[in-house]
């Protein structure tokens, strides 16, 4: 839902809890995919097949899994 659009709702009623909880799940989401962007560089996607490239992306997710792990590995 558009920002203006959720702030007309009022605070207790289904639709803005319903929000709510998109709105945590897509903050997770989008989260991985900017570490994904940024650190591993994968802003552009060369032609190189849809095979490649998809095994690229879960090789990447994989890696930003583990870097995210990191932190409640023992020192």
């Amino acid at each position: 839902m558009r920002p203006g659009k959720r702030a007309l709702l009022a605070k207790s009623s289904d639709k803005e809890q319903a929000e709510k909880a998109k709105a945590s799940v897509r903050a997770k989401v989008e989260h991985a995919f900017s570490v994904i962007k940024r650190r591993f560089g994968y802003s552009k996607v060369r032609y190189r097949g849809l095979a490649k490239n998809t095994n690229r992306l879960y090789l990447l997710a994989g890696f930003t899994s583990l870097l995210r792990a990191e932190k409640y590995l023992p020192a």
